[in-house]
C-alpha cells in the first residue's frame, strides 16, 4: 500500500528525535527537525549529520533543520515531541504561542513529572488549549536511537485514547526496519516506558558493583513486578507490561551500553556521586526524576516498591549503593506467586 506523504515536524534534535526524523524521511515524508542550537541545525542542513548525538550517521536529505519553531510549524498538523520531560511544558508553551491550528502531538519521551505525578500525555493535555490539541499519541518501546539510525530492526508501540490516531502514526512510521504495533492502553504504555528507567539505573548499579548476571536477572524480574504493581493501581492493564513497552523496553534498557540510565547507574555503582554522574553524562538521565516521582506515587497508592525505594535512598539520601542492595537481599521472605497474583488482581 502506497504511503501518503505527510508534513511532520520533529521538535527536539537530540538522538531520539533525529533518529525518528530519519525513519520518517526514509518513508518519503517531508520532515522538519527543530532544535534550539543554530550551529547544530546548520550541521544538519549542510553536512546531513548530527555528530553530537549520532556520530557519523548520514541523514537523508529530506530532513530539513530549523532553529525557528514558528517556521518549522508552518502548515504542520502532526508534531513529534522529542524533548526531555522537564522541558515539555516550556516547549508546549512556545508551540501554542506560534501555532494556532489543531495538532496531533506524538510524544516519545519517557518520564513522570515529580510532585504533580502527571504522565506526559496528561502534561500535554494540561498545557495545550483544547482547540489546539487534536490528539495525543504515545510512541514507545525498546528502541535505542543509535540502532534505529543504523536502520537495525526495531519494534515499538503507538497508543492513544483514540485508536484512529494511533493507527495514523503507525502508518506514517512503519517500514521494513521500524515495525509499529498499536495498543489502546495509554496508561500502561506510558508507565512502562517511564518506570523502566528506574530499574535500568538500578541494573547499572549492580553491574558497577560487579554483581554479575544473576543479580541483574533478578533485578529485572522483580523490577517488572514493581512496575506492574504501580501501573495497575494507576489504571493500566497488567497485560501491557508483558509487551514491548513493559518487559521489552525493560530488557533493552537494563542490558545495553547505549542506555544512558544504565551508564549512569554503572557510574554510581563504581563510587561516583550523583552530580559527578550527571555532569559526566552530558544528556538528560530521565530515571533520576522518575525515581522521585515513582517513590512519591508508591506512597500515594500504598504500593510496595523496594527497588525504587532503595534507588531513591541512593540518589536523594546519599545512601551507599552496596548497603541498599544488601538490604534488598535481607528483606523478609515472601512467595513469588503471591506477588504475581496481586498484580493480576486475583486478590487484594
Amino acid at each position: 500500500m502506497e504511503q501518503i506523504r505527510e508534513k511532520v515536524a520533529v521538535v527536539g534534535a537530540g538522538s531520539w528525535g533525529t533518529a525518528l526524523a530519519l525513519v520518517l524521511a526514509d518513508n518519503g515524508h517531508e520532515v522538519r527537525l527543530w532544535g534550539h542550537n543554530p550551529s547544530q541545525i546548520d550541521e544538519i542542513n549542510q553536512n546531513h549529520t548530527n555528530t553530537k548525538y549520532l556520530g557519523d550517521v548520514i541523514l537523508p536529505e529530506g530532513i530539513i533543520g530549523y532553529s525557528s519553531l514558528e517556521e518549522a510549524l508552518v502548515g504542520i498538523d502532526t508534531i513529534i515531541l522529542a524533548v526531555p520531560t522537564k522541558a515539555i511544558r516550556e516547549v508546549l508553551n512556545k508551540i501554542t504561542t506560534v501555532h494556532k491550528h489543531p495538532l496531533t502531538v506524538v510524544h516519545v519521551s519517557k518520564g513522570i513529572e515529580p510532585d504533580t505525578f502527571l504522565r506526559i500525555s496528561e502534561m500535554i493535555e494540561e498545557e495545550m488549549p483544547e482547540e489546539l490539541l487534536k490528539d495525543v499519541v504515545v510512541l514507545s518501546g525498546p528502541s535505542h536511537a543509535e540502532e534505529v539510525s543504523l536502520r537495525h530492526p526495531t519494534t515499538v508501540t503507538a497508543s492513544s485514547k483514540r485508536m484512529e490516531a494511533a493507527e495514523k502514526i503507525q502508518d506514517i512510521f512503519i517500514n521494513n526496519n521500524f515495525r509499529v504495533y498499536t495498543n489502546p492502553d495509554i496508561v500502561g504504555v506510558e508507565i512502562g516506558g517511564a518506570l523502566k528507567n528506574i530499574i535500568a539505573l538500578a541494573a547499572g548499579i549492580t553491574d558497577g558493583l560487579g554483581y554479575g548476571d544473576n543479580a541483574k536477572a533478578a533485578l529485572i524480574t522483580r523490577g517488572l513486578t514493581e512496575i506492574a504493581r504501580l501501573g495497575t493501581k494507576m489504571g493500566a492493564s497488567p497485560l501491557t507490561f508483558s509487551g514491548l513497552t513493559g518487559i521489552g523496553d525493560l530488557i533493552v534498557t537494563c542490558t545495553s551500553v547505549h542506555s544512558r540510565n544504565w551508564r549512569a547507574g554503572n557510574l554510581l555503582g563504581k563510587g561516583h556521586n550523583l552530580q559527578e554522574v550527571l555532569d559526566n553524562m552530558g544528556m538528560v538521565v530521565e530515571g533520576v526524576r522518575t525515581t522521585k516521582a515513582a517513590y512519591q506515587l508508591a506512597q500515594k497508592y500504598e504500593v510496595r516498591m523496594p527497588i525504587t525505594t532503595a534507588l531513591y535512598n541512593v540518589l536523594f539520601n546519599n545512601a551507599s549503593p552496596k548497603d541498599e542492595v544488601d538490604k534488598l537481599m535481607a528483606r523478609v521472605k515472601t512467595h513469588e506467586m503471591e506477588d504475581l497474583t496481586n498484580v493480576l488482581g486475583e486478590k487484594d
